[in-house]
C-alpha cells in the first residue's frame, strides 16, 4: 500500500518566528499559523473557521523566516506531518506538526518578497523543542 504525508497550508502567522540554534549549531524556527477558511452551513448562514497550524522550519529556511516574516505575514508551507511525543514533569505529552519542505513568502513583511529553497529534510531532524 502507497503512503502519502504532504501538507499544502497557505495563512497568516499569529506570532513572530522563533529563531534558535540546536547543540549542533543548526538553525531552526518555529512559526505559529492561522488558516481561516469560510463555508457555508446547511442553512444557507456563512461561517469562519480558523485552524491553527504549528510549523518547524531548519537550515538556512529558518534563517530566512527569521529575517523577513512577522506576525500577520502571509505564507505559503508546503511540507509533512510529524507526531512527536515526549514526558515533562512525569506527564506524557504529544503533538502534531508541520515539518516545513518549503516557505513561499506571499507579500512584504519586515524586509521583502522572498521564496525560500526546499529544505531537504530527510526524516532525521531533530525535535524543534519540547515545550
Amino acid at each position: 500500500m502507497a503512503n502519502l504525508n504532504k501538507v499544502f497550508l497557505i495563512g497568516n502567522l499569529t506570532k513572530d518566528p522563533e529563531l534558535r540554534y540546536t547543540p549542533s549549531g543548526r538553525p531552526v524556527t518555529n512559526l505559529s499559523m492561522a488558516i481561516n477558511r469560510k463555508y457555508k452551513t446547511t442553512d444557507g448562514k456563512e461561517k469562519d473557521e480558523v485552524c491553527f497550524a504549528d510549523v518547524v522550519a531548519w537550515n538556512k529556511q529558518a534563517e530566512a523566516c527569521a529575517d523577513h516574516l512577522s506576525k500577520g505575514s502571509p505564507v505559503f508551507v508546503e511540507g509533512r506531518l510529524q507526531y512527536e511525543t515526549w514526558e515533562k514533569d512525569g506527564e506524557k505529552k504529544n503533538r502534531l506538526r508541520v515539518i516545513a519542505e518549503r516557505i513561499q513568502f506571499l507579500s512584504r513583511a519586515k524586509k521583502e518578497t522572498e521564496t525560500l529553497p526546499e529544505d531537504n529534510n530527510d526524516g532525521d531532524s531533530e525535535p524543534a523543542s519540547n515545550e
